[in-house]
Order: C-alpha cells, then structure tokens, then sequence
C-alpha cells in the first residue's frame, strides 16, 4: 500500500513534474541510461544539451557500440568525469555480446555492466522498465534525511544503509519510476542544499527536520579534508607549422584525451625547469622554453591546478610517447578534431587566435 508520503508526492509530481528530454510517456532504456551516466555529479542544466547531441550522434545503443573510443570522448568533452564516458561505452559493448543488444531489465544485470552502481541501476530499473527498485542520488538522499531527521552522516556507511532502507520502505507498488523522479524533482526544486523552501513543499506536514527546525542542517555532512593545488606545465611544442599532442593511457584521470604535455613543478624548479624536465621524462627530448601562453585555473574533484603553458621548440632528441599512448604533430587549426580536457582545450584554441601567431621565443 502507498504510503500518506508517496502519495502526496505523486499528487504533486503529477502537477510539477520538470520537462526533460529523456522523460517519455514510454520511456526508452538507453536514453534513461545516458541521462542517468550524465546526470551524476552534473546538473541538468548543463546535461540537456550534451544529451541532445549525444542521441543525435548516437542514437541507439547499437549505434554507441559501434563508435570509436575518440568519437565517444569527442561527444562528451567539456561535460568532465570522463570515466563516465568511457564506461558507457564500454558497457554498450558488453550488452551488445551478453545481452543481444537490449539492456537488461534486472537490476543484479544491470549493475553488472561498467559504471552502473546501485543508484544507476535502481534509476534505469525503475523509470525504463516499471521495476519497483528505490533509488538514492543526491537529491533524494538530501529528502530522506530531511524527512526523518536522519542525525548520523548521510555518506557514512551507517548513513548510506539507513537512507537506503528508507527508500525502500516508502516505494509506492507500482509507480517507483515516478516516485523516484519526484524525489529528484522535489530535491531540485524545493528541497534545496541551501535555503529550501518549506512552506511550498507538499510533505512538510511530515517532515521531521522542519518540524525541529533543523532541516537546514540535514544532511548530516563529514569534514572535507584540505583540497591540494598543484603548480604545473605545459609544453605547446612547434615543429614546421605543427604542434606536439599526446593521448593519456585509456585508464585513469582524463584517460584517451589529448593533451600538451607537461606536470607538476617540483619542489626548488623554477617553470621552465620543471617543463624541461618533465619533456625529458615523458617524450625523451629536450626542448628550449620560450614565451609564456597562458595562465589556467582548473578543479578537478579532489585537487586543483594551476597550468603554465609555454611555446617550446626542440633542442635535442625526437620525442616518443614513453608515458603516452600516442603522439601526433598536428596543425594548430586542426586541434578541434582531437578531444581534449577543459585546460588544454583553452590553450588550442589560444593557439589558433590572430594575435597568437608572432614569433613564440
């Protein structure tokens, strides 16, 4: 039986739901999916048009299968977390081999392709396929915490558990795709990180944190350590109207982009020191460091940088990619073809402005 929640809930859904272009009276299991890899850790605003183009590029799972790993990074440059991009992709694959090209409706299959955890599974299982599985991102999990003044953390594994078996305790039979939804929806638009609206909300009549009073301090969140912040180089290395870029190994931070190379300045370097250096041990080359080309601040999830990119020409050596997968010499307005992270996507295009193209040294 519903719960007194879920149905005030579903009242409200009913009348308020957000317009999105992957919810559909029949909804499509891959569209759910890729807006669901999208949504995680983004906000809509910015995923509705990365996931416009994205089906417009690939338009079936069939379609993402049979991509190209660069086309895949290429359609997701800019949106960050490319773990999830390469997941996705990788996972079409496995559906295709194990599962005749259908996504699987059951959660344990679900959860057993790349990049699909419980909360993605539960979503995908729920809203594309009527499956009654609870779901807990963010929002939802900022809802419960609130709704039954959940006191201990809600990212501890005490936290996690609870808010979990909560979420499954008010599934309404029948209806968790779209209870699930309004959980999102409620928790973008009414039950905010920050100054939420209680008065608006249909469920403030049983909200345990507003009737205390202390909804804005719910969730309960750990202390965040101190986020590092890194000096680093960059090399825009020229050579007959070329410059020098490198693909990272598939695995790890911005895996398969391209990039300048470059790293972290050690600790007594001077930039063009560390630069030198850090060319020495990743191409084998040694280069003469010239004009600076920029500036650029950047956060990654757990550490923040600071990037000095530099023109630099070859001294000596030919490089080779020993910590690379790849390099190629490639003309400054060829760039574009390449995908590549926020900070080195700035510096191509840097590259490529009138005023950039005088004498680098």
């Amino acid at each position: 039986m519903q719960t007194e929640i879920a149905e005030r809930l579903l009242e409200w859904y009913d009348q308020h739901a957000r317009s999105l272009p992957w919810r559909k009276r029949d909804p499509d299991p891959y569209a759910v999916w890729v807006s669901e890899s999208m949504l995680q850790q983004t906000r809509v605003e910015t995923v509705i048009p990365y996931y416009e183009r994205w089906m417009a590029r690939f338009p079936t799972l069939a379609a993402l299968a049979s991509a190209g790993e660069q086309d895949v990074l290429q359609a997701w440059e800019g949106l960050g977390y490319y773990s999830r991009a390469r997941n996705l992709h990788r996972a079409a694959r496995q559906v295709m081999e194990r599962f005749a090209g259908r996504l699987p409706a059951d959660r344990a299959a679900l959860e057993s392709l790349p990049g699909i955890g419980r909360y993605t599974a539960g979503a995908i299982a729920s809203i594309a396929f009527g499956l009654d599985e609870p779901a807990l991102d963010g929002n939802i999990r900022r809802v419960y915490a609130r709704l039954f003044d959940v006191e201990v953390p809600a990212r501890s594994p005490d936290g996690e558990k609870r808010l979990w078996d909560l979420a499954a305790k008010n599934l309404p039979a029948g209806r968790a795709g779209d209870f699930n939804q309004a959980l999102m929806d409620l928790g973008a638009s009414v039950c905010t990180p920050r100054s939420p609206s209680c008065r608006l909300c249909p469920l403030n009549g049983s909200c345990r944190a507003f009737a205390l009073g202390v909804q804005e301090e719910r969730p309960v969140l750990t202390a965040r350590a101190p986020i590092p912040h890194y000096t680093v180089t960059a090399a825009v290395l020229h050579r007959n109207g070329s410059v020098l870029i490198a693909r990272r190994p598939s695995r790890g931070l911005l895996g398969g982009l391209w990039e300048f190379p470059g790293g972290k300045v050690e600790a007594g370097e001077t930039l063009p020191q560390g630069l030198a250096r850090e060319i020495r041990e990743e191409l084998g080359a040694d280069i003469e460091v010239g004009q600076p080309v920029g500036v650029y601040q950047h956060a990654f999830t757990h550490f923040r940088i600071t990037l000095h990119a530099f023109h630099c020409r070859l001294a000596a050596g030919e490089p080779r990619p020993l910590e690379a997968s790849e390099l190629r010499w490639v003309t400054p307005a060829d760039l574009g073809q390449f995908p590549m992270g926020k900070v080195d996507r700035r510096i191509s295009k840097e590259l490529v402005r009138p005023e950039s193209q005088g004498d680098e040294f």
